[in-house]
């Protein structure tokens, strides 16, 4: 147990002083790299040289491997950044260290630069793969210099860079073994950048006449800046015509949606009113049903009206003879009393009694 104790620690330790060389642990994420002094590489630990192998090995332990990466890096961008991802993670333990050229080298033997050298230096500090800049590097590797920053590797494209009088300012270092191969990403550099602004530089430069921008500061005469302020303003009478069109067009999308939406409305009304007027009013309605139950109702409270057809059989004409002729009457009724109390006539003869009681009524008046 002890054993293993102290074999934890010594591991430790190992990590500490690692971390110690390259600048504490993870500090290429939390705060910028550091600029290389004038004099190289200041640490004191053994430099012996190194093969891939044994780099890809992570040996040695007490050191991490020192891998240099130089270039312009103008309008620094994901394609410069990837390739400085590839050299950090060429070996499983790597110090990088990128060397950036001045503005005097690059105008010389590339041309001229969108951006300048410092800011070039401090776009490369911040790239959290980088651990060292070299301010100031120099266009062809000397191995004067591969010693002074104890420089074990270098890392770059496999394309033959063609400079300064040179087919590949990098073949001494492959023919050295010291060159580790990088992918570019395709589709993205620095000059399809550049190309993409000249391309469209009318654009641009009305973009920033726009934002405040003198045609002085950009270098634009006064023909051209008051033709690029006219094309602004047909651009503005453009784009409120476009936008008036749209407003219309979605007005007009709307009025026609409530038309649609009254319509349907004004139908599903128009249905439930026919369905409840023929409900109430057809001819199995609730009209008709009341209405005979109404005119059962008079008929129930109205009298009772004798026919017309039978005037004998009526109480009224009984009660509506005069007292003037009472005796005869009375005389009428003594003579018609056996007739009266005889029985009645057969079926047969129904108007015998009735010739009868004619020839009475006539005795009696003229006895009168």
């Amino acid at each position: 147990m002890a054993g293993r104790r102290r074999g934890r620690g010594s591991n430790v330790q190992q990590q500490q002083a690692q971390q110690n060389q390259r600048g504490g642990p993870r500090r290429a994420l939390r705060e910028p790299a550091t600029f290389t002094s004038s004099a190289g590489c200041e640490s004191e630990i053994p430099h012996e040289k190194l093969t891939i192998a044994q780099a890809r090995r992570g040996t040695p332990a007490h050191r991490p491997v020192r891998v240099y990466a130089d270039g312009i890096f103008d309008l620094f961008h994901s394609g410069h950044a990837r390739a400085l991802m590839q050299a950090k993670n060429v070996f499983p333990n790597t110090y990088l260290i990128v060397g950036v050229c001045s503005d005097e080298l690059t105008h010389k033997f590339k041309g001229y630069t969108v951006m300048t050298e410092d800011e070039r230096y401090e776009a490369l500090r911040h790239c959290r793969y980088v651990d060292e800049v070299v301010r100031d590097a120099p266009w062809t590797l000397t191995t004067e210099f591969l010693k002074r920053h104890k420089i074990d590797f270098v890392a770059h494209d496999d394309i033959p860079y063609t400079s300064a009088g040179s087919e590949d300012v990098y073949k001494h270092i492959k023919e050295a073994g010291m060159f580790v191969a990088t992918q570019r990403t395709e589709g993205i550099s620095t000059s399809d950048l550049i190309t993409r602004i000249v391309r469209d530089y009318d654009i641009y430069v009305r973009r920033n006449l726009q934002r405040g921008y003198t045609a002085r500061e950009l270098n634009v005469g006064f023909i051209n800046e008051n033709k690029y302020r006219l094309q602004n303003q047909v651009d503005k009478m453009k784009e409120t015509v476009r936008t008036v069109e749209e407003k219309s067009k979605h007005f007009v999308y709307r009025v026609e949606e409530k038309s649609q939406d009254l319509i349907h409305k004004w139908e599903e009304k128009s249905r439930e009113f026919i369905g409840n007027f023929l409900e109430l009013f057809g001819p199995d309605g609730a009209w008709h049903a009341i209405q005979e139950r109404s005119g059962r109702m008079l008929q129930a409270l109205s009298p009772y009206s004798s026919p017309r057809g039978s005037p004998s059989s009526s109480p009224t004409r009984r009660r509506s003879v005069s007292p003037d002729s009472s005796p005869v009457s009375a005389s009428s009724s003594s003579s018609s009393s056996p007739s009266s109390l005889s029985p009645p006539s057969s079926p047969s003869s129904p108007s015998a009694p009735k010739k009868g009681t004619r020839s009475s009524l006539k005795a009696a008046s003229a006895d009168s």
